[in-house]
């Protein structure tokens, strides 16, 4: 199975990262609305899933057809080969989605398909029943305008699911979210970094991850650890490859602040987990106190938006001390996340560029200001 079709699955907004990733990588890959597919052998799911940052999931592709009566579903999905992914002790329930399609009974698709799967197997090694004991399989049934395409999950739970977040605020970042704030923006390992609003600390201890070059999986494991196809020793081999090239010499200025005394010890907690807990500074402090020496560094914050009754007001006050604070960072990128629409106005200040994300559901601007470039002399 030398040539496999891969699925990364990407928040709306992000596929462009994601897909530059895949890249990086080493893999051609196209992309689409919410995923980026190559093709790559079984080495690349577990170097897929060890590293890209700003994913959601990794999905193996079995198999992609137009169904628009269940007989057509059945069909299709039994002769496609189950058989070389699923051992006879596999447990593989079924989800399903459907959109503007003419299937859009989702559990009756669901049942289909398990139905012709259990059928396909049944040919293959000869039983009348199958007890579901062994490694998950997770398959995914997705209808989109009467186009099946029929995967199975190879992550297990997450790719934000780091593995270090022992605890966390009200409304936390997604770790994948964080990743793709600071591979937006100009900053390298070796100019200071600073989030204001750093809460649990993940985009801090995301930086600290890309500083280092450590892949984000390193902490985890995944459900297909467990497949006997893919075999334990290719995971080996990507876990030996992410440890081999993790530069843990590389010195580091990261700090994260947060008015609140209680998230900061939260953040320093999830450092420690994530072993990294000597190589941010967290310290209790108001954005408008925010003041620094040093030159030519980068700001990632996500601020808080102002959308519940009566916090706007003390929101947009917050803004207009936040852009006097930063205005005296004049050789300083900053790269601002918030679904305000007047953001700019109470800042001070128009972005350099915008661009639109999804944190979660909700729709949100990155303000980005960019500062000059460095010198190419050691950074101070």
């Amino acid at each position: 199975m030398s040539k496999l079709t891969i699925i990364a699955t990407a928040a709306m907004g992000m596929e462009s990262v994601v897909a530059e990733e895949v890249r990086r990588l080493g893999y051609e890959c196209t992309v689409d609305n919410g995923k980026v597919t190559f093709m790559a052998d079984e080495l690349a799911i577990c170097r897929a899933n060890l590293w890209l940052r700003t994913a959601d999931r990794v999905k193996l592709k079995i198999g992609e057809f137009k169904a628009t009566t269940f007989e057509e579903l059945f069909e299709q999905t039994k002769v496609l080969p189950w058989p070389d992914y699923l051992p006879a002790n596999a447990e593989f329930p079924v989800i399903g989605k459907s959109v503007k399609s003419k299937l859009f009974s989702v559990s009756d698709c669901q049942a289909i398909v398990k139905k012709a799967i259990v059928e396909s197997l049944k040919q293959h090694y000869h039983v009348s029943w199958f007890e579901e004991t062994g490694p998950l399989y997770r398959i995914e049934v997705a209808l989109h305008k009467d186009i099946a395409t029929l995967t199975i999950d190879t992550s297990g739970a997450g790719l934000h699911k780091r593995g270090y977040r022992v605890a966390q605020g009200e409304a936390p970042l997604k770790e994948t979210m964080a990743a793709a704030l600071i591979l937006l923006t100009n900053w390298t390992p070796d100019r200071p970094f600073i989030d204001p609003f750093c809460g649990s600390g993940t985009i801090p201890i995301e930086a600290t991850l890309i500083g280092q070059n450590i892949a984000p999986g390193f902490n985890r494991d995944f459900v297909s650890e467990q497949w006997d196809w893919i075999g334990s020793r290719k995971w080996e081999l990507a876990r030996e490859e992410a440890e081999d090239v993790a530069n843990y010499a590389q010195p580091l200025d990261i700090s994260g602040f947060d008015i609140d005394h209680r998230m900061v010890e939260i953040a320093k907690e999830n450092a420690l987990e994530a072993g990294l807990g000597d190589l941010i500074t967290f310290k209790q402090m108001q954005v408008k106190d925010l003041t620094t020496n040093k030159r030519y560094g980068v700001i990632v914050g996500n601020p808080p938006y102002g959308e519940r009754l009566g916090e706007r007001k003390e929101v947009e006050k917050m803004y207009e001390d936040m852009g006097k604070a930063f205005a005296t960072l004049d050789t300083w990128s900053i790269y601002l996340l918030t679904a305000h629409k007047e953001f700019e106005k109470h800042y001070g200040k128009p972005a350099t560029k915008r661009r639109k994300l999804f944190n979660g559901f909700i729709e949100t601007q990155y303000y980005q200001y960019w500062g000059p470039k460095p010198p190419k002399s050691t950074l101070s």
